[in-house]
């Protein structure tokens, strides 16, 4: 990406493109043999609580659409448990198929940082299926190290994180 893109934090009209953001990826994923999000995984109830707690951020490619999303998080008990170490957590990271190679992923997980700095946090925290090594391998690129692992009931999940420095 030349310029860095705008983030904002995403409206209640913003839920159908989250979620056919979303669609989208799932149907790719399926296609390609990437195991991480299965179809319909992401009840509109859940991204419309999520949104209305302030958690969604979204880049706009136009008029009613969105191209990036992210979930910024200040803990995440469910993936790392009742961990008291202060970090940003990011989930829901998705780009359009339109913009691959554009960096727009890439610029996401900048904004998160810089906001995880100037939250005074000194990690940045992600994770990712066990059955997508593509994606670990992004993250690893991205200045993420594996740090655990969680196992849910139907899948298992790499636990990464990344140091943030200071701003």
């Amino acid at each position: 990406m030349t310029a860095a893109p705008v983030v904002e934090p995403a409206r209640a009209e913003d839920v159908d493109a989250i979620l056919a953001l979303r669609a989208a990826l799932e149907e790719w994923m399926e296609g390609a043999g990437v195991v991480q999000w299965p179809r319909g995984s992401l009840p509109r109830a859940r991204v419309e609580a999520q949104l209305a707690a302030g958690e969604w951020h979204v880049v706009r490619g136009g008029p009613g659409e969105v191209v990036g999303t992210l979930r910024l998080l200040w803990s995440d008990p469910d993936f790392w448990g009742d961990d008291p170490t202060p970090a940003v957590y990011v989930h829901g990271l998705m780009t359009a198929r339109s913009r691959v190679g554009t960096g727009l992923g890439g610029a996401l997980l900048a904004w998160a940082a810089a906001r995880g700095r100037t939250a005074g946090v000194g990690l940045l925290r992600l994770d990712c299926r066990t059955t997508n090594p593509a994606l670990r391998a992004l993250y690893e690129r991205h200045g993420f190290t594996a740090v655990g692992r969680r196992d849910f009931p139907t899948f298992s999940a790499t636990l990464l994180q990344k140091p943030l420095g200071t701003a």
